[in-house]
């Protein structure tokens, strides 16, 4: 049985995890969110706090509450600007005094393209993004965030949301929505990017951490295994994508109709931006093209 099909925390109750280290899940849970959004507490005296979660005053009390004597919250990092991870930022650092630290706004880290199509209106988008988010200050690749007792360093991984980032502890990544065990992550232009998506995969993975906290679900012990299934899951479902196009021309819900058999109709939607977002990587790749504009009922055709 995996760690995830027995993954339910109770939401507000904080657990030790590793040492010097705590999570709290929030109770946002949903189809998208699995059991709700992890919220990690880091270190002894001064805390660093990853990922507030969604906009929900019982949970600002829970992160607060779980402070022993002596400990202050004293940083905290989001991941990514999506309304189950950044929203509370802003009133828990209101209440701390503590600055918020990430890439950047809601729009940073796009590629040039999924700027362009930001723009243009066409492609819709957007789901549960933060759009108020911004940081107190913004972190490069490669940045360190330092308390007394641990040490981050901010990884960019772009693919699930422009503005994504990871967490590096000694060999522990907080990965955010970028690497989850319980499913894989949606990619919906343009926030999200299957291009960067797959290199920030390749990325991680060739670090050789060994152990992921994702932002959903339990704890990842086998980090290369599930990255190789991220990677190949991806590969996969681009060979359906250019299999299905040489019947002939399609859009991305034909196409998702097709080779989604299995999903409920729920999330249907999401996975017909999960194949929209592999047919612009395909035209970024010259395999497919297109008649202008771009949009989500764009008909494809194989080149």
């Amino acid at each position: 049985m995996s760690a995830d099909a027995v993954f339910n925390p109770t939401p507000g109750k904080p657990e030790l995890i590793a040492p010097h280290l705590r999570r709290i899940l929030a109770p946002n849970p949903s189809p998208m969110t699995w059991r709700g959004t992890n919220t990690y507490m880091l270190g002894n005296s001064d805390i660093a706090v990853i990922d507030p979660g969604p906009q929900d005053p019982a949970h600002l009390e829970a992160i607060l509450s779980a402070l022993d004597t002596g400990q202050r919250i004293t940083h905290i990092l989001v991941t990514h600007a999506h309304l189950d991870h950044s929203p509370l930022a802003e009133h828990l650092s209101a209440r701390t005094d503590a600055p918020v630290y990430a890439y950047g706004d809601a729009r940073a880290g796009r590629s040039a393209m999924m700027t362009a199509l930001a723009k243009s209106g066409e492609i819709a988008g957007g789901e549960g993004v933060d759009r108020r988010f911004s940081p107190d200050i913004t972190l490069k690749d490669n940045d360190f965030i330092e308390g007394p007792d641990w040490r981050l360093e901010g990884l960019w991984t772009p693919g699930h949301f422009g503005n994504h980032m990871s967490f590096r502890s000694d060999d522990t990544i907080f990965t955010g929505d970028l690497v989850m065990g319980w499913a894989s992550s949606l990619v919906s232009p343009p926030d999200g990017d299957v291009t960067d998506f797959m290199a920030s995969c390749h990325r991680l993975r060739n670090l050789g951490a060994a152990r992921l906290m994702p932002g959903h679900g339990a704890p990842i012990e086998d980090p290369h295994a599930r990255l190789s299934w991220l990677i190949e899951h991806r590969r996969a479902r681009e060979t359906a994508i250019v299999e299905h196009l040489h019947a002939g021309p399609a859009n991305a819900r034909q196409i998702a109709d097709a080779i989604y058999t299995d999903t409920p109709a729920g999330l249907m939607p999401a996975a017909t931006r999960n194949v929209l977002a592999h047919l612009i990587d395909l035209y970024g790749k010259n395999i497919v093209s297109h008649k202008p504009p771009l949009a989500a009922g764009t008909i494809f055709t194989l080149n």
